[in-house]
């Protein structure tokens, strides 16, 4: 079966050249499909039936991404966890592991935070695991380690601090795609970190001036909503 429309939401879209050649490289693999290409987390708030609103993505890493009802877009974040993505579960674990390193300069216990970070990189002490983490090379391996931090954010004043600081990172995301197209909201919450972790879902509620609403339908059922948007059109 041959499409009729192809949607693609790809990071870095935002860039026009990087679009057009994607766009260029499906049409060729799809001759006479009307093909569209937009910012990943465009997808987002088409996947949460909106034409208009901002979303906010919080994974690995970290984005913000809005649309007007006259189709003006902006976005904030996103700039790769070396860089960027404050908020997100790379940056996160490197926050958290940066604690770690002051209390082990300080001669201080790692405390519940540290040890649960330990634990998890398979790390004796604090050397070893800044040795552990240098060896990870891919983003989601960071991120894995995210978790200790809010299962001891309870426990560990630091912990709580990090998801605070996250909370906040995300939410000053929002306010710059606010400021930059002038809408409020809905603010559609997204990204595997955002909504698994209700202790940073609610810290972000709580900072946003806004109506806020959790995307129920997975991103790919936005990308077929502006499909079929094209074959309408």
């Amino acid at each position: 079966m041959h499409p009729d429309a192809c949607c693609a939401g790809a990071a870095g879209a935002e860039v026009p050249a990087r679009a057009e050649r994607l766009r260029q490289l499906l049409e060729r693999h799809l001759p006479g499909c009307r093909v569209a290409v937009v910012h990943d987390a465009r997808l987002v708030l088409a996947a949460a039936g909106l034409e208009e609103g901002i979303a906010v993505i919080a994974g690995t890493g970290s984005v913000a991404f809005g649309r007007d009802a006259g189709g003006r877009e902006a976005h904030a974040g996103g700039w790769g966890w070396l860089l960027g993505d404050e908020g997100g579960g790379a940056w996160i674990a490197r926050e958290a592991a940066r604690e770690v390193m002051r209390r082990a300069d300080a001669g201080e216990a790692p405390g519940p935070m540290g040890e649960a970070l330990l634990s998890a990189s398979g790390a004796s002490d604090a050397r070893q695991l800044t040795a552990r983490l240098h060896s990870l090379r891919e983003p989601m391996l960071w991120a894995a380690l995210a978790g200790v931090v809010f299962e001891e954010a309870e426990r560990d004043s630091a912990a709580d601090a990090i998801v605070r600081r996250a909370a906040g990172a995300l939410s000053e995301l929002a306010r710059a795609v606010q400021g930059a197209i002038g809408i409020d909201g809905p603010v559609v919450l997204a990204g595997g970190l955002l909504l698994n972790q209700p202790r940073l879902e609610a810290g972000l509620r709580s900072l946003l001036q806004a109506r806020c609403v959790r995307l129920e339908d997975p991103p790919v059922a936005g990308a077929v909503r502006l499909a079929e948007g094209l074959i309408g059109a």
